[in-house]
């Protein structure tokens, strides 16, 4: 019970950030439902809440929709969301999460740069809308695979020169078709239990609050706020979403670093399923660089034998230059 009371204040606050920053509440409540339900049940959890969000704030800001962005975005938006259920059900996504966390943090540099240079970004016209079905394929596929987009493609809002109701309501308007094809391929797709439908309405009930406080209170937020929000929000996503996901790497694929001292040399190595790479600097200077197979049925540790198998070792010297030598 008290998980799902921590979730809904979560929703909250984080929809709440949303309604500043122009989006990324799903972003920001993936580690949370990371906790809460099995991986790959976050994305249709997500989608649930944000579609109800999607639709509200239509509801409340619909004046403020530019349908020439939609009619470009949405078409090829949808069956490359598809694409992204598929994949979904065919791998885990913590990787993707993982390249995901470190495009968002390519947010930092927007954050420090504070309100200097902030409308250069700004790229208005014609040659900015040809983008349009290209951002709505990325969009819909990372979409479809995650569960949410948020902020990926919010510097590309900027250009466009939209106001911040305008992004809200545009974006809300590109999502809300989206989020429901997802939900419906999640639940044919069998991905939708009783504990994704609860996380679900509980973000869909916060994500309805949030969106009443946003109409009421967005007109306030200076523009140059608007986006330095955006772009922190996206930074702390980022941070948590490699930590979620670099979580969920370790433990399925047993990733083990190892550190080793002798006499003569120091090295490291990294085990990753069934692979070991090391590295290894011997007396007096040079480095050896080896790649080598773990046996099977042993775990991943120091001490693991390595199955038969030929090995190269790529050593690198001052004096010899930089050569292979290859183990039977």
């Amino acid at each position: 019970m008290v998980v799902w009371v921590v979730l809904f204040f979560a929703a909250v606050m984080a929809f709440a950030l949303s309604a500043v920053a122009g989006g990324g509440a799903g972003l920001v409540l993936m580690p949370i439902l990371g906790v809460i339900l099995a991986p790959e049940s976050v994305p249709a959890a997500l989608s649930i809440g944000t579609a109800v969000s999607s639709v509200s704030r239509i509801a409340f800001f619909f004046q403020n929709i530019r349908w020439a962005i939609v009619v470009r975005f949405v078409p090829l938006a949808l069956p490359a969301a598809w694409g992204g259920v598929l994949l979904l059900r065919q791998m885990q996504p913590a990787y993707l999460s993982l390249l995901l966390g470190l495009f968002l943090l390519g947010n930092l540099p927007f954050m420090l740069r504070g309100r200097r240079g902030v409308n250069n970004s700004q790229i208005t016209g014609p040659q900015s809308m040809v983008w349009l079905p290209v951002i709505g394929v990325l969009a819909g596929f990372i979409s479809g695979f995650t569960g949410a987009v948020g902020l990926l493609f919010n510097q590309f809002y900027h250009k466009l020169g939209l106001e911040k109701s305008e992004i809200v309501a545009t974006r809300a308007a590109n999502d809300v078709l989206l989020h429901f094809v997802k939900v419906i391929l999640y639940v044919n797709y069998g991905m939708v239990s009783q504990a994704t439908l609860l996380a679900g309405g509980l973000v869909a009930v916060a994500a309805l609050a949030a969106s009443f406080g946003m109409k009421l209170f967005l007109h306030h937020i200076p523009d140059h706020l608007f986006k330095q929000v955006g772009h922190g929000a996206a930074v702390l996503a980022g941070v948590a979403m490699m930590v979620m996901a670099g979580q969920h790497v370790v433990a399925q694929d047993q990733v083990v670093l190892q550190y080793t001292r002798q006499s003569h040399a120091v090295g490291m190595a990294v085990d990753w399923r069934q692979h070991r790479l090391s590295v290894e600097m011997e007396a007096p200077i040079e480095l050896e660089v080896r790649h080598s197979l773990i046996a099977q049925e042993m775990q991943p540790s120091s001490n693991a034998p390595l199955q038969n198998a030929t090995l190269s070792i790529l050593h690198i010297s001052p004096w010899q230059g930089v050569y292979v030598t290859r183990l039977e």
